[in-house]
C-alpha cells in the first residue's frame, strides 16, 4: 500500500505536461511551479486552501528564510513587498513569479550595499567599554530603515567580535592557570584586532558563497516555502538538494554520526545516530547549534551562515581523524566537543538486552530492552528485523524468570511499520494495532492476528520528546490496551504522517533536456490513527507517568512547526482492554509521583529545565565587554550545578542475560562495548525509576 504511486498525482501531472508544447521549449520555471501546485493540490493528504491566508503564510515564511536576522531588507523594501502579501496565491495559480523576482532583485541590491558596510565597520576598533545592547532574535526585531540598517550591522559585527575576543581571552587565562607556555599571551588590543580580522574573513567567505548562488537556488527556496505551507514534512527538493536530503554522516560515510538541518543562518543537530562516533562520545545532543568546525587542533572554521552541504563537507572525514565542534547548547553556553570520526557500528543500532536489579529497594530480575529504531533488512529474504530480535530477547528473559519488562524507545525515530505491529502483538492476544488513513477511502487497519502472547507480565514503555512515528504507534497501542505504562516526557514527538517522494522528471515524456532535471516533491500522503480513533499527529502520545527532563518547559517536536497538520480523530475500533493491569497502573502513577516530587535528582532536572527556558528566552545581550564577561561566567557557573545529574546510582545493578554470556566471552570487542553500555545504564535515573514502576505493577 505504501509504495504505490498516487494514480491521481500521476494523471494530473501527465495532463499538465501534455498541456505544454515541450518541443517549443517553454520556460522551465513555469512548468515546475505548475507541476508542484497541481501535485500538491491533488495528492496531499489534506491540501491547503490556496487563498489569501495561504499567501500570507508563504509571504511571512519566505521573507524569514531570505533574511532571518533582518540584516538585508529594510522597512522601505517591505513596503514594496506588502502589495504581494495576499497575491502569491494568484501568482501560483498563474505560474508567475512577480513577488519572487522582486525579492531577489532587492536582495541582490542589499547584498552589494552591506558588503561595503561590514568592510568599513571592521576596519576600526570597537569601543567595548560603551554600554549598549543588541537584540539577537529575528522574531523580536523590526526591519531597520534605509538610514538605520548600517547601525544594525555595526552592532551585529561588534557582538561577533566581542564573542570571539572573549573566547580568546579565556584561552589565555586558562593557559596561565596551567602554566601552558605554548599559548602566546597577547594584549587586549592585539586580540581585538585579530578578532576583527577573523570576523572580516568569515564575512568575505560568506559573501563569496552568496555570490555563487544561482537563480535556481533562490527559486528552490521559494518553492520549498510554498510546499512547506502545506505541512512541515512536505517539500520541494531541487536536484542538488535531493542528494543532501536528511544528510546523515553514518553508514557508508565515515563521520560523526549526526543528522543536521539548516535553521536560518545556523546548522542545528536534528538527531544523533545510534552507534555513531558522537553517540559514543556522548556530549553532542539534538538541538545543539554548531558554530565552528576544526580539524583536530587546527584553527576552527566558522560555519554560521554556511550552506548545509558545505558545512557537512567540513564535518565529514576519514575514520580515526578528529573533528572539534564548537557548539551552543540550549542554555546558551558554548562548548568545544572533540569527536573521533568512525563508521557506525551497526550492531549498536540493534536491540540490546540486560537484566536490572535494585538492591536498595529489593527489586530483582527486571528485563530491559533498548530499541534504537524499528529496523528491518529489506535487501535479503529472512534478513534481520527488530521484531525477530525482540521475540528472541523476550524468550531468553522468560527463561530467566524476569519479573517485568522495560522497553526503551527513547530517541527512537521510527522505522518499519510492519515490525511495530509484530512487536505489539508479542504483548497482546490479538487485535488492531494502528489505523492508516489516506486522503480517500476508509482507513486501513493493521492487526496482530497471532493469538500467541510471548510475554504477559508487567510492562513499561519508555519514551521522550524524540520518540517519533513508529515509536508512537507502539506506545499508543500498549496504552490503549492498558497493557502497560508509558513513562517519560509529557508527550512524544507527534509525527503521525507518512511521506512519499515523487521525481518530477518521471512525469515528462521524452528526454526534454531543456526541462529536466526538475527535482523531487516529497509530500504527505497518509496519516496514523490510534485504535481509539485519536491521531498521533501533533499531540503525540502523552505519558501515563511524566518525568521531568531538560525539555519540560520548551516547545519541542511537531508542535514546534507553525505549519504542522492538525490533530483530529476518526471512528474508534473495537478492542479488548487488558483490565489485568488497570488498577495497578493507577497505583503505579500515584507512587511514582510521590517518589519524583521528593527525589533530589529529579528536582535538579526540573530546576535545570526552568533555567534552560529562561536562558533561551534571553535574546538581548550586552556589548560591553565586562558585562558580557559577567554573563558568560554566570552561565558557566549555573551549568556546573547540573554537571553531575548522571552519576552511578547506589545499589543499581546491570548484567547481561545468562544466554548471552557465552558469546561475550569469545568476543572481547563486543564484551567491552556491553560493559560501557552497562556502566552508562547504572547512571540512568529514568531507567531506575522505570524499575520502581515495574515493582508497582507486579
Amino acid at each position: 500500500m505504501y509504495r504505490i504511486i498516487s494514480r491521481v498525482f500521476l494523471s494530473i501531472i501527465l495532463i499538465v505536461c501534455s498541456s505544454y508544447k515541450l518541443q517549443e521549449n517553454p520556460e522551465k520555471s513555469k512548468v515546475l511551479i505548475d507541476l508542484i501546485m497541481q501535485g500538491l493540490n491533488m495528492s496531499h493528504f489534506s491540501p491547503a486552501e490556496i487563498d489569501d491566508g495561504f499567501s500570507k503564510r508563504v509571504y511571512d515564511e519566505y521573507l524569514k528564510r531570505l533574511d532571518f536576522n533582518k540584516k538585508f531588507f529594510t522597512s522601505e523594501d517591505i513596503d514594496q513587498f506588502k502589495k504581494y502579501e495576499q497575491e502569491i496565491d494568484d501568482q501560483l495559480n498563474r505560474g508567475t513569479y512577480a513577488f519572487f523576482d522582486l525579492s531577489i532583485e532587492l536582495l541582490n541590491q542589499r547584498i552589494e550595499e552591506t558588503q561595503a558596510y561590514y568592510k568599513e565597520i571592521l576596519s576600526k576598533p570597537f569601543d567595548f567599554k560603551k554600554n549598549e545592547e543588541i537584540e539577537l532574535s529575528g522574531k523580536k526585531l523590526e526591519y531597520a530603515s534605509n538610514s538605520t540598517l548600517k547601525e544594525r550591522w555595526r552592532k551585529s559585527l561588534k557582538f561577533q567580535t566581542l564573542s570571539r575576543l572573549y573566547d580568546q581571552i579565556v584561552v589565555q587565562e586558562e593557559a596561565k592557570e596551567k602554566n601552558d607556555t605554548t599559548v602566546e599571551i597577547k594584549t587586549f588590543e592585539v586580540l581585538e584586532q585579530e578578532s576583527r580580522k577573523k570576523i572580516l574573513k568569515r564575512h568575505n567567505e560568506w559573501y563569496d558563497r552568496m555570490s555563487k548562488l544561482e537563480l535556481n537556488d533562490r527559486r528552490s527556496t521559494f518553492l520549498n516555502t510554498v510546499s512547506n505551507a502545506f505541512d512541515p514534512h512536505t517539500s520541494y527538493l531541487a536536484p542538488k538538494a535531493k542528494e543532501n536530503f536528511d544528510i546523515s554522516m553514518s553508514g557508508r560515510l565515515e563521520g560523526i554520526g549526526a543528522s543536521l538541518q539548516q535553521k536560518g543562518p545556523y546548522i542545528k543537530v536534528a538527531r544523533i545516530v545510534p552507534g555513531s562516533a558522537c553517540w559514543k562520545q556522548g556530549e553532542l545532543e539534538a538541538d545543539d547549534i554548531i558554530l565552528k568546525v576544526a580539524q583536530g587542533k587546527a584553527e576552527p572554521v566558522d560555519i554560521v551562515d554556511m550552506r548545509l552541504d558545505d558545512a557537512v563537507k567540513l564535518i565529514r572525514g576519514p575514520k580515526g581523524t578528529e573533528v572539534r565542534l564548537t557548539v551552543k547548547k540550549i542554555d546558551e553556553s558554548i562548548k568545544v566537543i572533540p569527536i573521533v570520526r568512525d563508521v557506525v557500528i551497526l550492531e549498536e543500532t540493534y536491540a540490546k538486552s540486560a537484566i536490572l536489579n535494585d538492591s536498595v529497594n529489593i527489586i530483582e530480575n527486571i528485563g530491559y530492552i533498548k530499541l534504537p529504531k524499528f529496523y528491518i533488512d529489506l535487501n535479503k529474504s529472512g534478513g534481520q528485523s527488530c521484531s525477530q530480535d525482540i521475540r528472541l530477547a523476550l524468550g531468553k528473559m522468560k527463561q530467566e524468570g524476569v519479573n517485568g519488562i522495560i522497553l526503551d524507545l527513547r530517541n527512537n525515530g521510527g522505522g518499519s511499520l510492519s515490525d511495530v505491529v509484530k512487536i505489539a502483538g508479542l504483548f497482546i492476544k490479538d487485535g488492531p494495532i494502528v489505523q492508516v488513513k489516506s486522503r480517500f477511502g476508509a482507513p486501513q487497519i493493521l492487526k496482530d492476528k497471532d493469538k500467541d502472547i510471548v510475554y504477559d507480565g508487567p510492562l513499561v514503555i519508555m519514551v521522550n520528546s524524540f520518540s517519533a512515528s513508529a515509536s508512537e504507534i507502539m506506545a499508543a497501542a500498549m496504552q490503549d490496551y492498558q497493557r502497560g505504562i508509558v513513562l517519560g516526557s509529557q508527550s512524544t514527538f507527534g509525527k503521525g504522517t507518512v511521506q512519499r517522494f515523487f521525481n518530477l522528471d518521471n512525469f515528462i515524456k521524452g528526454d526534454a533536456p531543456h526541462i529536466k532535471p526538475l527535482g523531487t516533491v516529497k509530500l504527505t500522503t497518509q496519516k496514523f490513527y490510534r485504535i481509539n480513533g485519536d491521531a498521533t499527529q501533533l499531540k503525540g502520545v502523552e505519558s501515563d507517568i511524566v518525568l521531568p527532563d531538560r525539555y519540560s518547559f520548551i516547545k519541542i517536536g511537531e508542535k514546534e512547526y507553525e505549519s504542522a497538520m492538525t490533530w483530529d480523530e476518526i471512528v474508534p475500533l473495537e478492542f479488548e482492554v487488558s483490565f489485568k493491569y488497570k488498577r495497578r497502573i493507577e497505583t503505579a502513577q500515584k507512587n511514582s509521583l510521590k517518589r519524583v516530587q521528593t527525589d533530589s535528582t529529579f528536582m535538579l532536572i526540573k530546576e535545570n529545565a526552568g533555567r534552560l527556558k529562561i536562558r533561551r528566552e534571553q535574546t538581548t545581550h550586552s556589548l560591553n565587554f565586562e558585562e558580557y564577561r559577567r554573563t558568560q561566567i554566570e552561565i558557566k557557573n549555573e551549568a556546573k550545578k547540573f554537571e553531575n545529574l548522571r552519576k552511578e546510582l547506589n545499589g543499581f545493578g546491570v548484567k547481561s542475560l545468562k544466554l548471552d554470556l557465552s558469546e561475550l566471552k569469545t568476543d572481547t570487542a563486543k564484551s567491552a562495548r556491553i560493559k560501557a553500555w552497562h556502566d552508562n545504564l547504572r547512571k540512568d535515573k529514568y531507567v531506575y525509576e522505570a524499575v520502581s514502576v515495574i515493582k508497582d505493577l507486579m
